[in-house]
């Protein structure tokens, strides 16, 4: 391989001069002879791409192939990861590369492949790959990451046979491109246990004429839909007494018997309120208006533990629980306001023992929004632990185009996780696939400035956030990544279901976010729920 000049290798370690230094590299680099492939290893070589320094086509340990005969679309160059170099795959002209390494003499196991990426998005696939391992091929596609900030990804494989092959792969038009660094090939499995769907407003949207179809546009019981595209939690909110008479304890307790006998676990969420609770808004319901803290405490206790034991009592035991839902700001205001922190705990504590008196293998989680914000969550969860609430699981709401970017919530899922040893979800994402309304009332997300950068509002930017989504959490280190439910995934734009449970005009501004189309078909975003 000939040697790049040292002018050439500065531009190509500045992005913005990358165009400029295109023909010339490629010039270059295709009157070199082919690389042979690399010779067979069991471990990974060359992981931080450091051996060989800038403008290497085919680093030292991996080989290079190219289906549309560019095999300079793959090369080194500076600005790594944890080190001086990295990976690039980019040309000025469409091209399909992948940068791969054989692994062989294995012990046969499961194996987990690490790496941390960056992305333009846009190309026509772009993915980590397991392949030839012996059992089916395993991929992780690389999220667009448009704040320049790297995000680690896994993917892992049954291995048999002792052999494998890491491959890196791109199919991009002209100018898209990737950046991988920092490879690890390590024994152990990845996967998420909760790949949820929050059907909370689904009892009341069929009771009102709605229907759901497959994919294919068969009409079938949603529940059973959900479930074939690979849904294994079911979640509902519990209100104590809503003016329309939805999401109270009888309607809960009908629900969760859709879920189980779909063979689903169930997440039951409280809210301790007569409606929606979040961080602007916790109400106490009106039967609680008038009472005092000690009175609030028993209140809690005795509500929560009266759900979940007619729960049990009818075969259908919580598998998880949420103390309260979104409580950045505490709940029961104001005297379980975050202003008075000992009061909250108490109330926390309160619906904690009441969950482990009914059953002690459900576990218990506490909910916050701003998924992205690791101030706020440090400063919650110090405070709740300083105050010794108990807990099994830290969930959080991550809604992209309010809540940060991916890398925001991948270094506070990381950071949580380990700070406060405790396994971690996302509890609430969604995504739309489209802006316009169905009905007459706006939608929430209706503008393209609301959207998150490099996912359009469509069904394959949809299923990309959520698949993006669930990637981040499955990559928390110590297997401590739960899982992702999808809020309100049958909330279509049926008349009468709207926002407010007291006003049955008032409209729906979640239909776009919907995993059903305008048509009540399923959408291409759930086949995620089926992932690992």
């Amino acid at each position: 391989m000939h040697a790049v000049p040292r002018t050439l290798r500065s531009l190509l370690s500045d992005a913005r001069l990358r165009v400029a230094a295109a023909s010339a590299l490629g010039a270059l680099l295709l009157t070199a002879l082919p690389a042979p492939p690399a010779q067979a290893a069991a471990t990974l070589a060359n992981t931080g791409f450091e051996a060989d320094g800038t403008g290497t086509a085919t680093p030292s340990g991996w080989s290079t192939n190219s289906a549309t005969g560019q095999s300079a679309a793959s090369f080194t160059e500076a600005g790594g990861h944890g080190g001086s170099h990295r990976l690039s795959h980019w040309a000025s002209t469409a091209y399909q590369v992948e940068t791969y390494q054989h692994l062989s003499g294995l012990t046969d196991g499961t194996y987990t492949l690490s790496a941390w990426v960056r992305s333009s998005g846009g190309q026509s696939s772009a993915y980590l790959a397991l392949r030839n391992c012996g059992s089916a091929e395993q991929r992780t596609d690389l999220p667009p990451t448009p704040d320049g900030a790297w995000i680690r990804l896994v993917t892992s494989v049954k291995v048999t046979g002792g052999r494998c092959t890491v491959g890196i792969n791109s199919q991009a038009s002209a100018g898209q491109w990737l950046n991988v660094d920092d490879l690890t090939f390590t024994s152990g499995s990845t996967g998420l246990p909760v790949k949820g769907v929050d059907i909370s407003s689904l009892e009341k949207s069929e009771d009102l004429g709605g229907t759901y179809r497959t994919s294919a546009g068969a009409t079938g019981d949603p529940v059973a839909i959900l479930k074939s595209a690979g849904a294994t939690y079911g979640r509902l909110k519990v209100w104590v007494n809503p003016a329309d008479g939805y999401n109270n304890k009888a309607r809960v307790l009908a629900a969760a018997q859709r879920i189980k006998a779909r063979g689903m676990k169930l997440l039951v969420d409280f809210h301790y309120s007569d409606t929606w609770a979040d961080p602007g808004a916790q109400a106490k319901p009106a039967a609680w208006a008038g009472h005092s803290y000690s009175r609030l405490t028993t209140d809690v206790y005795n509500h929560t533990y009266d759900v979940l034991n007619a729960l049990k009592a009818q075969g259908t035991t919580a598998d998880m629980v949420q103390i309260g839902n979104e409580i950045n700001t505490g709940m029961l205001w104001p005297e379980g306001s975050t202003d008075n922190w000992s009061q909250l705990a108490g109330l926390l504590k309160a619906g904690v023992s009441a969950t482990k008196a009914v059953s002690s293998s459900t576990q218990v989680a506490l909910h916050l929004a701003h998924g992205g914000d690791n101030a706020l969550y440090r400063w919650w969860f110090d405070n709740a632990t300083a105050q010794g609430v108990p807990y099994d699981v830290i969930a959080l709401s991550f809604y992209g185009y309010w809540h940060g970017s991916l890398s925001a919530l991948q270094a506070n899922l990381d950071d949580i996780s380990a700070r406060y040893g405790k396994k971690v979800m996302v509890a609430e994402t969604a995504y739309p696939f489209r802006l316009d309304s169905e009905d007459a009332h706006e939608n929430i997300i209706d503008t393209s400035a609301e959207l998150v950068s490099g996912y359009a509002a469509s069904p394959a930017g949809q299923a990309a956030w959520l698949r993006d989504v669930m990637n981040v959490v499955e990559a928390v280190p110590n297997g401590r990544g739960l899982g992702v439910v999808y809020w309100e995934p049958a909330w279509t734009a049926v008349t009468g279901n709207g926002w407010d449970p007291a006003d049955p005009t008032s409209g729906n501004g979640w239909e776009n976010q919907a995993l059903f189309d305008y048509d009540s078909r399923l959408l291409p975003a759930a086949n995620w729920l089926a992932h690992r």
